[in-house]
């Protein structure tokens, strides 16, 4: 018995192995000097001024409505299917970057967000999206 508990056994098990330890630190020392920036001294110079160019305007987004009762409507103007897809396709040809967004009421018919998101589809329109409220839980 006293053979199982002897001095040699306990020493191994007090010993600390902090090799994973220095790895880990290296491998972050590494990181850290990787995506940090250099601070360079650059020599103290006057850039040339550029002409002032008007900013760029922000895109014109556009509305695409269902309502609970199924009524759609494009800008807040009431559309049918048929309109709505002529007058997107006028105004995609009016503005390539058109951005179209589809606000379907949560208790609106799938059926007709659908439609709605097919004729855009048929319009070969790069951006539309679907718009939502931020889900909190409660």
């Amino acid at each position: 018995m006293a053979r199982r508990l002897s001095k040699s056994h306990h020493t191994t098990l007090s010993e600390l192995n902090i090799t994973p330890l220095l790895d880990l630190a290296f491998v972050l020392l590494v990181i850290f000097i990787l995506t940090t920036s250099p601070i360079t001294a650059d020599l103290p110079m006057e850039l040339p001024k550029a002409a002032n160019r008007p900013k760029a305007s922000v895109p014109k987004v556009h509305f695409v409505t269902v309502d609970k009762a199924g009524s759609l409507f494009l800008d807040r103007l009431p559309v049918s299917f048929e309109t709505l897809r002529e007058t997107v396709i006028q105004l995609r040809n009016d503005d390539p970057d058109l951005n179209v967004v589809i606000r379907g009421d949560s208790k609106a018919p799938y059926r007709v967000v659908r439609e709605a998101l097919d004729t855009l589809q048929q319009c070969n329109l790069g951006k539309v999206k679907l718009a939502t409220d931020a889900y909190m839980g409660k």
